[in-house]
């Protein structure tokens, strides 16, 4: 049986419409039922595959501190003033990380937005900075993490840019538009249908497996085992 049914998109449709804290008390039981433990079946699911994958990456079967992002907004510094999100995610990160901005492979499930990830999404500056240098003393690495076969037709690279060459780095480099990345991140959209067969495990699993390279690669420019 598949852990993610249609039922997950209908409670998140739902919540788009009712997002306040009355309605979603009273269908906290649906989003236990068809989100939280759903997802965490997943998490353990594929964490039986990670090592097939990496040994250093990890699936923690958590709603908080876990692997599973948490449903509850943070409003405090937000003029939209919504409780809850109307996503669910998963993230698979390095052991080394705390957050979502460590390295790792992700899952995105919202109602007309659904996709898999993989890389770094908004590094500290430091952080960065060493992936910008590992592309220079490795240019060759680099393009073949991002340009074999088995990534480039599944993943697209994305996320946002520098409008001017990074400080300290040589603006005529013929790898400028990598270096320029403020992003390092893969996606592929994926459709609500494909994540309830009965074999999206497998999918995603192959999915994560094709970024590998380019996981390997940011993973080590941080000094980290892969």
């Amino acid at each position: 049986m598949p852990s993610i049914s249609p039922a997950l998109f209908a409670f998140l449709r739902e919540l788009k419409e009712n997002n306040n804290r009355p309605w979603f008390r009273e269908n906290k039981t649906r989003y236990e039922e068809h989100v939280k433990d759903p997802l965490l079946q997943f998490i353990r699911d594929f964490g039986a595959h990670l090592p097939e994958i990496s040994s250093n990456y990890i699936a923690v079967p958590k709603a908080t501190g876990g692997s599973m992002f948490r449903i509850y907004r943070d409003v405090r510094f937000s003029k939209d003033k919504s409780p809850y999100k109307t996503a669910a995610a998963v993230q698979f990160r390095h052991a080394a990380g705390k957050d979502v901005h460590a390295p790792g492979f992700y899952l995105h499930l919202e109602p007309g937005s659904v996709f898999a990830g993989c890389g770094i999404w908004h590094p500290e500056s430091k952080v960065a900075v060493n992936i910008r240098e590992a592309i220079v003393e490795k240019p060759d690495a680099w393009r073949a993490a991002i340009e074999n076969d088995a990534f480039r037709n599944t993943f697209q690279l994305g996320g946002e840019s520098l409008k001017r060459p990074p400080r300290g780095f040589d603006a005529d480099h013929p790898l400028i538009e990598e270096l320029k990345r403020k992003d390092f991140i893969g996606s592929v959209e994926l459709s609500e249908a494909l994540v309830c067969r009965d074999d999206f495990l497998d999918h995603y699993v192959n999915l994560c497996k094709a970024a590998s390279p380019m996981m390997q690669f940011l993973t080590e420019a941080l000094g980290l085992a892969w």
